[in-house]
């Protein structure tokens, strides 16, 4: 068993263990690749599968399991020594530093609000209610809930800018 593993270690000289039924499918897509560009076709991720008769995301899932890791501090470009990585290609679009700031800065407007305001603002965007729902609720008229909401958004606008 250990002879065995060595074997397989040099054998496929990759740090991730890949299963050899999915190694055998990838090996599978990549003939039938082969075969329909041979035909002069493109060979598509629709037409590969179908000729698999298999689902598109079990060919994509080989093909990726298949490729070689890559280092996130693998260079993508260099030019005249100055390296790009991959690294600094991938972003987090959610959690920038603008929408931290925005995120404090609606947090001090929304503490400049009267409670009623900011119960108005909360079952309005947060809960997704209507006014009329609202203005039962609270009590009010949905002509008040309207007011107060139009002024709560104007003052925090006033208090962010």
């Amino acid at each position: 068993m250990i002879i065995g593993e060595i074997k397989r270690f040099i054998r496929d000289g990759n740090s991730l263990r890949v299963s050899r039924s999915i190694r055998d499918t990838a090996y599978l897509v990549l003939k039938t690749r082969e075969k329909i560009e041979s035909r002069d076709e493109v060979a598509t991720l629709e037409k590969i599968a179908s000729e698999m008769r298999v689902a598109q995301s079990e060919v994509v899932y080989a093909l990726d399991a298949i490729s070689d890791p890559v280092s996130l501090y693998e260079p993508v470009y260099n030019k005249s020594g100055d390296a790009l990585l991959l690294m600094d290609q991938l972003a987090d679009t959610k959690n920038t530093d603008e929408a931290w700031t925005e995120h404090v800065a609606l947090r001090e407007a929304m503490g400049k609000l009267g409670e009623r305001e900011k119960r108005i603002l909360f079952l309005r965007y947060f809960e997704g209610k209507t006014q009329t729902e609202i203005s039962s609720e609270v009590g009010i008229s949905q002509a008040q809930v309207s007011r107060l909401e139009k002024t709560a958004l104007k003052n925090i606008r006033l208090n962010i800018s």
